[in-house]
């Protein structure tokens, strides 16, 4: 029940999506060894970020087709329980379960009753659950955010020498995004922005700590 966002994503699963793929870079790079860093270039840990959030992303673009499987699911069952009411009374009540609980608290029988007849008039819904093309390109947007969360992380060492140095800018940067990313958030949830953006840095700067204290 309800109609197809606007957006594939919206700002909050977009941020998510974001965080989702920095903690996996900074975890990526961080456990990267320096020394191996010096002997074997800057490609093995290209490749390695690459393939680490590209796996991310194909997981996460899984568990987004899940999701939508999961709410069209809901909404057949909705739909079903409001065709098959035995009174008017109880076809109301499935459509007031099928909305949030503070829409459905301030709606009068009436009202319930006008969206009750509007859904009995619409088409028979499908048999089972079925993901659509918006559903697919959802699942790959979600995949193509993780993965490009890896291009900022690796640019130190794209142009320094140094594998610590470049290591400890590679934190740095993750640090930042995982602010804005997390200021983003708390904006999007009506949660103080500036708390959430220190927490996402709280978070990266204990994450940082534990690969360089493990090494990386």
């Amino acid at each position: 029940m309800g109609t197809a966002p606007k957006h594939l994503l919206d700002p909050v699963d977009l941020a998510s999506e974001v965080l989702s793929g920095l903690i996996m870079a900074l975890a990526f790079t961080g456990s990267f060894s320096v020394a191996t860093f010096g002997s074997a270039g800057v490609r093995p840990l290209l490749i390695g970020a690459l393939g680490c959030n590209l796996a991310w992303g194909i997981m996460d673009g899984v568990i987004y087709l899940m999701d939508c499987l999961a709410d069209k699911g809901r909404g057949l069952i909705a739909m079903r329980s409001v065709r098959s009411a035995a009174s008017v009374e109880e076809g109301q009540q499935a459509v007031a379960d099928a909305l949030p609980a503070s829409v459905a608290a301030i709606l009068q029988p009436q009202e319930l009753e006008v969206l009750r007849a509007r859904l009995l008039r619409l088409p028979e819904p499908p048999p089972i659950p079925r993901l659509d093309k918006r559903d697919v390109l959802g699942a790959v947007l979600v995949c193509l955010i993780v993965v490009c969360c890896t291009f900022p992380v690796v640019i130190p060492f794209l142009f320094m020498h140094d594998g610590t140095r470049a290591v400890r800018v590679s934190h740095g940067i993750v640090i930042v995004m995982m602010f804005f990313t997390g200021y983003a958030q708390g904006h999007n949830l009506q949660h103080r922005p500036w708390a959430m953006g220190l927490a996402m840095v709280l978070l990266g700067s204990v994450l940082a700590g534990l690969t360089i204290a493990l090494g990386g």
